[in-house]
């Protein structure tokens, strides 16, 4: 990619395009700043809130002190306080995720005049600029329109015609255009003029005008997360190559620092314009002085981090730097603030920024005691109502159920969590098949669906529905996301292509290996794919490398013929390519439901009444091949629920480590694959 990047670059010289941070092309340095002057200017980052507004979850109605904007407002403050000279960004993932965001849009949409929940509050913050992550086209492009406050000019139904309440602070996109008029859906970047206390070569303090431009950025495959809203409206550009001319453009008027918000995370990968992690090629567009990243739910810069992007060349994990360009990611759900303390100097050719005085971090509401820092008193009441009307809304019963619902040991078997979401799929689109697609009405119904709440976060992150009474809540629990059912006609072939992808999951494990090893990947949970059917059934062998891990795969007994044909009931998300699983490109699907995963399963719960574990959450479609390993293979849940494996079933699991030492909630569990 690096020879394609200077191809590029070439061009764009060529082109007169072109123009480095500081080159001999930037604007007449202002002349009432001396040459020398120094400053510092704190650039705050909040990502991925997903309407996470109170340290609260609205699955299991109680207090989660690990996430909210109300606590990482604290840390906004406090760093102001700090830095006299500060911006504030959001870098996307704003309207989207609780069951709050899902209220105001879907189950009783705001109007015109009301600003969504998120933005009244970050309203009340000061940011100087935020962008459009992928989750904020979840809901279709006239409630974007709505709630951004921005006349989109797009070719949908339902479009605000005036401007409505949203956000104070503007939003910029890129490399998103409407295909109406083949321009930019958003303002692409923005220029802001902050005044900067800055000292002089004589030591004295001065005021100094500093401009800022911020450019957006969102990952293409929104294309095909949200075709259903998506296709035929909007486009996406080549990110990089229109990165480069919208640096150019805003270096021509005269800015003196260019910031890029880019949602998304890092990846080296061979470059295309599909690309969903656009941040290592981003960091490499010349003239670019720094790089916050989100979606990707990770923090950064981190030392100790894992995680493979991190540890990429030219990636600096431990100070923030990414080939070279000041980086940050915010981390999550309001859990993290991206701070960039960037040292400016001032020098022949205007501002600069000093490389070895600036500091990235990303700072914790989680103290190192683990307690949490106190939550800022002003946010709570701003949303008072919001929040209480989504408590009621929640709380509406819907049935009950003899059994307890857990994503805890998902990952090596229990479906109890699973299965009922895979029933109501299934009988949804079985019985629209019958009633409007009579060609297919002989094909097999089956129905996958994941764990989607897996233990990212820690502990408190895992599905858990207790026994008894059921409410919107516990269906909101048992399925996370604002997806709607999806129908697509696959063969067998695909069907064991999608398991194979889905079993990704896991790691490869070695039988002879005498160190302990790992068996969950970082493939996430969201991506793992199971049915939960007594009428298919298969093996996952983990000691094989990934795509042949499928074996024994039966429909009612007999060997799944590859040419045989099925209906799968899923989602939006994954017919139409998320998760990028051979073959679910959109091409497969025989029916886009209007109706969401969670309606349906709401639903279904409502009719059946009365769920059991013999009925409803016990048909487990998938095991693991036996093997003996040499040296434990491990995985890792929330503390204390040995008892919830030994209740459905799973006797070969253990505690390694009861407290695994992550700070997280979460043990260390030994499983004994021979079994």
């Amino acid at each position: 990619m690096k020879q394609q990047l200077s191809i590029l670059s070439i061009s764009l010289l060529s082109a007169g395009l072109l123009s480095g941070c500081g080159g001999s092309s930037d604007p007449t340095p202002i002349a009432s700043v001396a040459e020398g002057t120094q400053a510092n200017l704190a650039l705050l980052e909040t990502t991925d809130l997903h309407v996470n507004i109170m340290s609260y979850d609205y699955y299991k109605l109680a207090e989660d002190k690990s996430l909210g904007y109300e606590r990482v407002a604290t840390l906004i403050k406090s760093a102001r306080s700090e830095f006299p000279n500060s911006m504030l960004f959001d870098n996307g993932d704003t309207i989207q995720g609780t069951v709050l965001g899902d209220y105001q849009a879907i189950v009783k949409p705001i109007d015109c005049a009301t600003t969504e929940a998120m933005y009244k509050v970050m309203n009340t913050m000061g940011y100087d600029a935020g962008t459009i992550g992928n989750h904020e086209f979840n809901y279709g492009l006239a409630y974007l329109s709505q709630v951004t406050g921005k006349q989109l000019n797009v070719a949908v139904d339902g479009l605000p015609t005036k401007n409505c309440a949203g956000p104070n602070f503007p939003l910029v996109l890129a490399n998103v255009n409407s295909n109406k008029d083949s321009k930019p859906l958003f303002d692409p970047y923005t220029i802001v003029t902050k005044t900067l206390t800055a000292t002089d070569p004589d030591g004295k303090s001065v005021q100094v005008p500093v401009k800022v431009a911020v450019i957006g950025f969102t990952p293409p495959p929104i294309l095909n997360w949200d075709k259903r809203w998506l296709d035929g409206k909007v486009s996406v550009t080549d990110t990089v190559a229109t990165a480069q001319n919208y640096v150019n453009e805003v270096r021509s008027k005269g800015a003196d620092l260019v910031v890029f918000l880019e949602h998304g995370g890092l990846d080296n990968s061979t470059y295309t314009a599909s690309l969903e992690n656009m941040g290592y090629y981003l960091s490499q567009v010349s003239g670019v002085d720094a790089m916050f990243l989100g979606h990707s739910h990770q923090v950064f810069p981190l030392s100790t981090s894992t995680v493979g992007m991190f540890n990429l060349p030219g990636v600096d994990k431990t100070n923030g730097y990414v080939n070279g360009v000041p980086t940050v990611m915010g981390g999550y759900w309001g859990k993290n603030l991206g701070v960039m303390n960037l040292a400016l100097a001032y020098g022949k050719n205007g501002w600069y920024v000093d490389k070895a005085k600036s500091k990235m971090e990303s700072r914790s509401t989680q103290n190192a005691d683990k307690t949490y820092v106190p939550v800022d008193p002003s946010i709570a009441p701003l949303v008072a109502t919001e929040h209480q009307a989504t408590i009621d809304y929640v709380k509406t019963p819907i049935g009950d159920t003899d059994f307890r619902m857990t994503t805890y040991f998902a990952d090596v078997g229990d479906v109890s969590a699973i299965e009922v979401v895979n029933q109501a799929q299934a009988a949804y689109v079985s019985d629209y098949v019958q009633a409007n697609l009579p060609q297919y009405k002989n094909l097999p119904v089956l129905s996958v669906s994941a764990p989607f709440k897996s233990g990212f976060g820690g502990g408190s992150d895992f599905t858990d529905v207790a026994q008894g009474n059921m409410a919107i809540n516990n269906a909101a629990d048992l399925y996370l996301y604002a997806n709607t059912v999806y129908a697509v006609k696959v063969t067998g072939a695909d069907i064991k292509h999608w398991m194979e992808t889905a079993a990704q999951r896991f790691n490869k494990i070695d039988p002879s290996a005498t160190t302990q090893q790992e068996l969950v990947s970082t493939f996430p949970g969201y991506n793992f794919d199971v049915f939960s059917s007594p009428d298919i059934q298969y093996q996952i062998d983990v000691t094989q490398p990934v795509g042949s891990r499928i074996v024994n795969l039966t429909y009612k007994g007999v060997a799944v013929d590859p040419t045989a044909e099925f209906i799968v009931a899923t989602n939006n998300y994954r017919a139409s390519g998320g998760g990028s699983f051979p073959g679910l490109d959109g091409s497969k699907t025989i029916y886009a439901s209007p109706d969401a995963n969670r309606d349906v399963l709401i639903a279904y719960i409502k009719k059946v009444q009365h769920l059991t574990r013999t009925n409803n959450g016990a048909a487990r479609s998938w095991s693991f091949k036996p093997v003996t390993t040499t040296a434990p293979v491990v995985f890792h849940s929330a503390q204390n629920m040995l008892s919830v494996a030994q209740t459905v079933g799973l006797t070969n699991i253990s505690v390694l480590l009861a407290d695994d030492g992550t700070g997280k909630g979460t043990s260390t569990y030994q499983i004994d694959l021979s079994k």
